[in-house]
């Protein structure tokens, strides 16, 4: 079924000879829109979003988790854990990202599973595939937000000590970050690229500046040894590889999330490379920066044993850069990290909306009507703000549990993992020789990398429902496949009782002679100048 028998070549177009006016830019950029447009209709889709984003990505590590990993696997879990998960996570970003290439729409992960699967099976993998997709992405809103409103409340406890957070009040400031990513989140999708890319440059110069003052002004600093290469495991298992193992989880949900660059594909200018380059260097971005955070942020524990094991503050992280480099710096950090988690929240969110549209207007959301409508300035506001009910919804267990957080993060990290493996398996098997590459591919590589993706998926998906702690109690157990278990039997069940009989996947809105006429528009391109500096239309050699 790939392509629906429908042959996409990959075409750009481009100026012979041009002295890079104004106007001539402008025409340029028309050009990329209508191309993209074009394309999107062989994809069975009219542009209904404005195309005003480029590339989509984010880079600051979870914090939250941080005392979490080092207490599970000690510094080296921070550091060569986070490097061994960058690694193998580029296999599965690099093989997702040759796959948007070819299929640039923001269904993304259940639209490609259509194209890439045998016909008979393409409505239950597909109402599968998208089901973990949304599950992932909107989890991802609750556990960013959760992680920001628990750092905000330390960093309160800094500046007032007779302050004592607790679940309940980490819990309301969580729903008040979620109002304000809502309403900022129905605004034009103009202003969405505006905070994007200012978001990429506070990551990084937030973490070069975290880095700059933490270890010039940390005193006591530890050893090398320490600080590259110490293993704790303060889990209760007498297995130091298996807590080890454990202690990956904040690497691979920081590394997560970065499907949202092809959700984003029908804003993105030139989409067969914007998107799977967003989707390629949010993976890179993360990895480079999370290291050397994680390598910096080891060299100013002084204390291992007060600060993290027995830390007096919520968030361990707090504790290690108020002792290192006083209050004042520490709030300057503080205000640092709580807006990159504010930016990664809002592009999650972004991500997560225009999957739940994209599914909702092929019917297979629940309220598919209302949420595929889209405000004036073409924004999906309804999908923005039933994500952000869910996430508020399913936020309620952390006020009662001591691993809650971490149990909502284990159903983000599975649910993605699953939702990447599917596309992927079929990419490496039923539709190994008759994939269409796009711009963006890994040629003879494409197979090898697919069959570490998957290994890696199954790993980690099987390790993460596993307990964190021993002895294993109520208030510790993880959870995570209860509402994993819930939503997606809720949708099986759904499927089985009526999505059987109408779904029968992606929808095409746009029929082959609407495409054809759209060939015809293209090449009747207006000319600009005389003959030698046109327009020309062409199929990039592969």
């Amino acid at each position: 079924m790939l392509n629906n028998g429908i042959k996409i070549p990959d075409r750009v177009l481009l100026f012979k000879k041009t002295n890079d006016s104004k106007e001539e830019r402008e025409l340029k950029k028309q050009e990329i829109k209508m191309n993209d447009e074009l394309l999107l209709a062989k994809l069975g889709y009219k542009q209904s979003l404005d195309r005003q984003l480029t590339l989509f990505s984010s880079a600051f590590p979870n914090i939250k988790l941080w005392g979490t990993t080092l207490l599970t696997g000690g510094t080296s879990a921070s550091i060569w854990g986070y490097l061994v998960v960058a690694s193998l996570t580029m296999t599965i970003g690099s093989s997702l990202a040759e796959i948007c290439s070819a299929f640039p729409t923001m269904g993304g992960l259940y639209y490609w599973t259509a194209q890439l699967s045998d016909s008979e099976w393409v409505p239950f993998m597909c109402w599968i595939v998208g089901y973990f997709n949304w599950l992932s992405l909107a989890v991802a809103i609750c556990a960013g937000d959760l992680g920001m409103a628990g750092f905000l409340t330390s960093a309160v406890s800094v500046v007032h000590p007779e302050f004592v957070t607790t679940p309940a009040i980490d819990y309301g400031v969580f729903i008040a970050i979620l109002l304000i990513h809502g309403l900022m989140n129905t605004l034009p999708v103009k202003y969405t690229g505006l905070i994007n890319n200012l978001s990429v440059w506070w990551h990084m110069m937030g973490i070069l500046f975290i880095v700059i003052v933490g270890l010039l002004l940390t005193p006591n600093k530890p050893s090398f040894s320490f600080a590259l290469g110490q293993v704790y495991n303060g889990s209760g298992f007498q297995s130091d590889g298996y807590a080890w193992l454990i202690g990956l989880l904040q690497a691979q949900f920081t590394l997560n999330g970065y499907d949202s660059a092809a959700h984003v594909s029908e804003e993105t200018m030139s989409a067969q490379r914007g998107s799977p380059m967003g989707i390629v260097m949010a993976i890179a971005t993360s990895a480079f920066a999370g290291t050397v955070l994680m390598i910096a942020c080891a060299f100013m524990i002084q204390d291992f044993d007060r600060q993290i094991v027995n830390s007096s503050n919520s968030m361990a992280i707090t504790q290690v850069f108020l002792d290192g480099v006083g209050i004042g710096w520490t709030m300057w950090f503080s205000v640092i990290i709580i807006v990159a988690m504010y930016f990664a929240g809002a592009s999650v969110i972004v991500g997560s909306s225009r999957q739940t549209y994209a599914f909702a207007r092929d019917g297979a959301m629940p309220f598919s009507k209302w949420l595929m409508k889209l405000t004036k300035s073409k924004v999906p506001a309804n999908a923005v703000w039933f994500n952000i009910i869910f996430s508020a919804i399913l936020g309620i267990p952390y006020m009662f549990s001591d691993v809650a957080f971490e149990t909502i993060v284990s159903v983000n990290t599975i649910a993605a993992s699953i939702s990447y493996f599917i596309p992927i398996w079929l990419r490496i098997t039923m539709a190994r020789k008759r994939f269409q590459k796009g711009p963006f591919h890994m040629g003879a590589f494409s197979i090898p990398c697919g069959i570490i993706a998957c290994l890696w998926i199954i790993l980690t998906s099987c390790l993460f429902v596993l307990p964190t702690q021993w002895p294993v109690t109520a208030s510790n157990m993880n959870f995570a496949v209860i509402p994993f278990a819930f939503i997606i039997g809720l949708a099986s069940l759904v499927y089985a009782i009526s999505g059987r009989r109408w779904f029968t996947g992606p929808i095409r809105y746009i029929d082959l002679d609407d495409v054809q006429a759209g060939d015809e528009k293209v090449q009747r391109m207006v000319m600009v100048g005389d003959d030698d500096e046109h327009i020309e239309v062409y199929d990039h050699p592969k």
